[in-house]
């Protein structure tokens, strides 16, 4: 048996690949770029036709997508996702069925989810995404179950906001804040709870997918117990040794400011993320830990001082 990373190169797939060899597994990497670590490497680009060559037996993770912490473009926005995250989808499927292999492990998104209506956010929640990821992620996952039908075994994981070694994007913001000592001012009250996963996390439960056989299920990833947003950033700053305070603010306007600022061209952040940053968004993973034996190993208040912790380290090089 054979794994193949597509996308490997990327933030999660460095991870996998790191505990893929712990476990001493023969894998190949297909990415746009080669890897900055050693592996067996096979340039693609899923938005093209693949010549890749896949074997039976092969069980492919499917990690490559376009997300926000690339810069995303304005214009033709809805095609900056789409073609890498739904057509590349399809591509994949399609050469695999050629070839005869028939096992994916997919790597989709809460953000197909949109506004939680009822909590904790199971994985028959209506799909309803915001924006143009959350939906290329959703017509992904439509891809996915039309190969079901035919025979295929993919696992479908929607992970909350994923954090680690390696990337900050949104939270790089916030960190300059409190470095500075300046106030952190939450989107809304600050008492709802927005829960994330470790990459480390998301890397196991891949693992476990295929060593479960690959079940055609869908499964959510997120931590156990996140504290409120106002909790997790009061402890932050205690541990950063800041004189930053959070500062509650009226959240139906910070949004209004925001989107008119994404329409002026001057985004901070994307609607996908300001419009359920006030909401309780807490994920049930509560089949995933039974089906897969899988269990968060990293909380939330930890995930975040090590991601400040890491941002430090960054700048002191």
């Amino acid at each position: 048996m054979r794994y193949v990373v597509i996308g490997g190169a990327g933030f999660v797939g460095q991870e996998l690949i790191r505990q893929l060899k712990e476990k001493k597994t023969e894998t190949v990497v297909l990415d746009i770029e080669r890897p900055n670590f050693e592996c067996t490497y096979f340039q693609q680009d899923i938005t093209q036709p693949l010549a890749f060559t896949f074997l039976p037996d092969d069980i492919v993770i499917h990690l490559a997508a376009n997300q926000y912490h690339h810069k995303v473009p304005r214009r033709n926005r809805e095609d900056f996702f789409t073609r890498t995250n739904t057509s590349g989808t399809r591509n994949i499927l399609k050469k695999m069925r050629q070839d005869g292999a028939d096992k994916m492990i997919f790597f989709s998104t809460d953000m197909v989810y949109g506004k939680p209506q009822f909590l904790p956010v199971t994985t028959d929640h209506p799909c309803q995404p915001f924006g143009f990821y959350g939906k290329s992620k959703k017509e992904a996952e439509e891809i996915c179950n039309e190969f079901r039908q035919n025979g295929f075994q993919i696992t479908i994981f929607r992970p909350r906001m994923i954090i680690g070694k390696g990337r900050l994007g949104i939270l790089e913001k916030l960190f300059k804040l409190i470095e500075w000592n300046l106030p952190v001012p939450t989107i809304g009250s600050g008492k709802n709870c927005y829960q994330m996963v470790s990459v480390a996390d998301c890397a196991a439960a891949a693992i476990l997918a295929a060593e479960k056989g690959v079940p055609n299920a869908n499964y959510n990833l997120g931590s156990e117990n996140p504290p409120t947003v106002r909790q997790l950033l009061k402890n932050l700053i205690r541990q950063a040794k800041s004189h930053s305070m959070v500062v509650p603010t009226w959240g139906t306007g910070v949004k209004s400011v925001l989107a008119l600022l994404g329409t002026a061209g001057l985004e901070l952040m994307y609607k996908e993320q300001y419009m359920i940053a006030d909401e309780n968004y807490v994920i049930d993973i509560s089949k995933t830990r039974q089906e897969l034996g899988w269990q968060p190993q990293d909380s939330d208040e930890d995930m975040i001082v090590a991601a400040f912790r890491e941002y430090q380290a960054q700048k002191a090089r």
